[in-house]
């Protein structure tokens, strides 16, 4: 791909930050090969390897995962409840779900965040919706925001925007935010939340991209066509 082989004719240091909850990082290796992007499953973030970490330093007991089946292996350092047991448990997780949900589904993780002791609230990224094959789909933040709701419970965000999920980006690439920029297509998610920790952000009209976003409060500090403009935008940029 032109822009990876100009990221690395740069020998710009660089990760792959995204919200996809529905596969672990091995298959998305996988897909990027597929696309002609070589990378290892180190140059990834994920909310679930995110996750993963997070609940294994601040949690002790069963986790109970709402996402999708492909995605478990990333949480093998946690204790998976059954998805029969109706609790207690430490936490819940809430990740792309998909077809999965159902009535029934959204009120058993309701059930579970309200026994006692309260579970923490886990959220894999809070994107609206996203671009499938078919169309616009409802993401995470939807369903994390009715059982915030009707819980109670404060989720702890862990994925695009919230700040902590680019922190742990920004410690896995050993850099600071001032010198780091975050290239995506969600204005809120990959520009607004990278700005809000500090990073620079940029928008390319791909994807998910609406005209609308360049009318938001989100005010991008530079929009590209296409990341394949970015060696060329780089280089520029480099030299103004």
């Amino acid at each position: 791909m032109e822009a990876q082989d100009g990221v690395r004719r740069e020998e710009i240091d660089h990760l792959f930050l995204t919200n996809t909850t529905s596969r672990p990082r091995s298959a998305l290796v996988e897909k990027l090969g597929r696309l002609g992007i070589e990378t290892v499953e180190s140059k990834i973030v994920t909310p679930p390897f995110a996750a993963n970490r997070w609940l294994q330093e601040n949690v002790d007991g069963p986790v109970a995962l709402f996402l999708a089946e492909k995605a478990v292996e990333e949480f093998s350092g946690v204790k998976i409840a059954n998805p029969m047991h109706d609790g207690p448990v430490a936490a819940v997780v809430i990740g792309d779900y998909s077809e999965c949900w159902s009535f029934d589904e959204l009120n058993r993780a309701f059930r579970l965040l309200m026994t006692e002791p309260t579970p923490k609230l886990i959220a894999l990224g809070m994107t609206r919706y996203w671009h499938a094959g078919d169309g616009l789909r409802l993401d995470t933040a939807p369903f994390v925001v009715a059982l915030q709701h009707a819980s109670g419970v404060e989720p702890i965000v862990l994925g695009k925007p919230a700040q902590p999920f680019f922190e742990m980006a920004l410690a896995e690439l050993g850099t600071h935010a001032t010198a780091t920029w975050m290239i995506g297509d969600d204005v809120r998610s990959d520009v607004g939340g990278a700005q809000r920790t500090g990073l620079r952000g940029v928008l390319v009209r791909t994807g998910k991209f609406r005209p609308g976003d360049l009318e938001l409060a989100v005010t991008p500090d530079a929009v590209l066509d296409s990341v394949a403009n970015l060696p060329s935008w780089w280089v520029a940029s480099a030299k103004s």
